[in-house]
């Protein structure tokens, strides 16, 4: 049976794959994926935002697919504005974890995401507000024992080698079972539940609406992207992306993510469904 662009269920990274925080989302991404989704093509984001930050970045792009956030522990569907299945953090073992770096990293800063994404500030450096204004999120500044429950995750934010370090420091603790640190960029390192990231929240959601893995396509850049971009049916690296990232991609684009790389594979997908 001939194959159709609806036969696809794209998932796309959103920072350094799909725009980046200072320059935004290339212009030719934006009008690919509308006509992807005009002809039938199914789009929508994996990424370690919460629903209020994607909103923000999209714009007028209504996504065809619920999408993953905050890296797999929200399934948010933004034509219903409804969360579809959430995973939240062990609290205990998160509060032990952000007290103790405190005390070993006083400069770092410190966000734990609960609810639907929402953001509390729990100990403010300039990482933290860049991350704000970057991803136009809203923010309550107050002490952790204030965040209400339903935690879905922490995010320490500082410069590179403050993170390495960081990241270092934590392997060699003990915080418990329930919760484990994900690096998701050079700046940021991520408490998340156990068991969940965005390769989970693939095969929630493909079960969720009924599809196989077998039809997904994952972009990505980063190595937080290597789990769903192996469980994927098939997966892009963007030109920008790491060695090993690359080497794991069954396709690698040309241009980087300022340059259009999700239009540049998104084209290509629909120059081949239609000449075929």
């Amino acid at each position: 049976m001939k194959q159709s662009l609806r036969d696809y269920l794209v998932f796309c990274d959103m920072d350094n794959t799909l725009l980046t925080a200072k320059e935004g989302m290339p212009a030719c991404n934006r009008t690919v994926i509308k006509l992807f989704i005009q002809l039938g093509g199914r789009f929508t984001v994996a990424t370690g935002r919460p629903p209020e930050s994607v909103r923000a970045a999209l714009g007028d792009i209504e996504l065809s697919l619920p999408a993953i956030t905050c890296n797999g522990s929200l399934l948010y569907d933004f034509s219903q504005e409804k969360v579809l299945r959430q995973a939240a953090l062990d609290q205990e073992q998160a509060s032990n974890a952000i007290a103790d770096i405190l005390k070993k990293f006083p400069k770092v800063g410190v966000e734990v995401m609960a609810g639907a994404g929402e953001m509390y500030v729990i100990h403010a450096n300039p990482y933290t507000h860049a991350h704000q204004v970057d991803e136009h999120l809203s923010s309550v500044a107050c002490p952790l024992e204030c965040v209400p429950d339903g935690w879905v995750k922490v995010v320490f934010a500082s410069d590179p080698e403050t993170i390495r370090k960081l990241g270092q420091y934590a392997k060699t603790r003990y915080y418990g079972r329930e919760n484990y640190f994900l690096a998701t960029n050079s700046i940021y390192l991520e408490i998340m539940p156990a068991g969940v990231g965005k390769a989970s929240g693939l095969r929630d959601l493909c079960t969720l609406i009924g599809e196989p893995l077998q039809k997904t396509i994952v972009i990505g850049d980063y190595y937080n992207d290597l789990e769903i971009m192996k469980t994927a049916g098939y997966s892009v690296a963007v030109a920008n992306a790491p060695s090993e990232v690359k080497a794991n991609a069954d396709e690698v684009t040309i241009c980087s993510c300022s340059e259009g790389a999700v239009g540049e594979y998104l084209y290509k997908l629909i120059n081949k469904m239609t000449n075929t």
